[in-house]
């Protein structure tokens, strides 16, 4: 494994990720590459042939819990499964790498579409493994969320809060573009969540307390939620407290939206 990274002082590894584009298979072509699939929102129906096919040819696969359940309950795996939390991220990405060093073929796997929001997770593969690492597209959350939302994304400032590390340029990004554009705002559990961005929204700024603001949740499952509302009435609904019993995160604020959600801010039609 490669230098290691501390997110307070970099380096960031979403910049590694995001540093140059892929090669194009000129350089190193007797090197098969290490994949990264983004496997969608986690209903099957949106996992795409062509991550069925990385996976099915991979011999170990590795990626986040949650996201390996979801796989396995998506398809039938034959790889060796390397599933991890944050607490054992490196540990697993190691091991995966000295799988892929022997010879075997890697697949790491990510929620959704890995340019929506995954790209700390690709440069933390590409930063184990001796490998080029190629990014398979999925079907993210947010397209969906811009559908049933119908806010497109050409008029739409996207935003994720949804990695560690320090987000207050994203948040600016928020302030400067809310009520002029749409915005699509994946929260970060559990300190940034819809009611804690809608507020920072109305402290900081002279936003519309009636702008439209709808709460997404476990889009594409059997028990997805939308929440309709005004920004002003979603910062209403923030409370202090510890959750920790309910999300396991000590000293974290109080939401009553999954860890699973997406935050929509319409804008005015013009």
């Amino acid at each position: 494994m490669s230098d290691t990274y501390d997110l307070e002082t970099g380096p960031d590894p979403a910049a590694l990720a995001a540093a140059e584009p892929e090669s194009d298979g000129a350089d190193g072509a007797d090197i098969p590459p290490v994949y990264a699939v983004g496997i969608g929102p986690g209903n099957p129906e949106y996992l795409t042939p062509r991550a069925r096919r990385a996976v099915r040819e991979a011999d170990v696969v590795v990626g986040f819990e949650t996201v390996c359940s979801f796989l396995t309950d998506a398809m039938s795996v034959d790889a060796e499964v390397l599933a991890c939390g944050y607490r054992d991220e490196a540990d697993t990405l190691a091991a995966f790498a000295d799988r892929v060093a022997d010879g075997a073929a890697g697949t790491a796997v990510l929620m959704g579409d890995p340019n929506h929001s995954g790209y700390q997770f690709v440069g933390k593969v590409q930063s184990a493994v001796d490998r080029p690492v190629r990014v398979i597209p999925g079907i993210s959350s947010l397209q969906v969320a811009a559908s049933r939302a119908r806010t497109p994304m050409e008029t739409t400032t996207f935003v994720t809060l949804h990695k560690s590390g320090d987000v207050d340029d994203d948040l600016a990004r928020l302030r400067d573009d809310v009520g002029d554009r749409h915005l699509l705002v994946l929260p970060r559990p559990f300190d940034l969540m819809p009611e804690d961005v809608a507020a920072d929204l109305l402290e900081t700024t002279d936003a519309d307390p009636s702008l439209e603001a709808l709460v997404l949740e476990r889009l594409t499952h059997e028990d997805e939620q939308i929440t309709r509302s005004t920004l002003g009435e979603l910062a209403a609904a923030r409370t202090d407290g510890s959750a920790a019993s309910e999300t396991g995160e000590e000293g974290s604020a109080t939401s009553t939206f999954s860890d699973l959600s997406v935050l929509a801010v319409r804008a005015p039609i013009q």
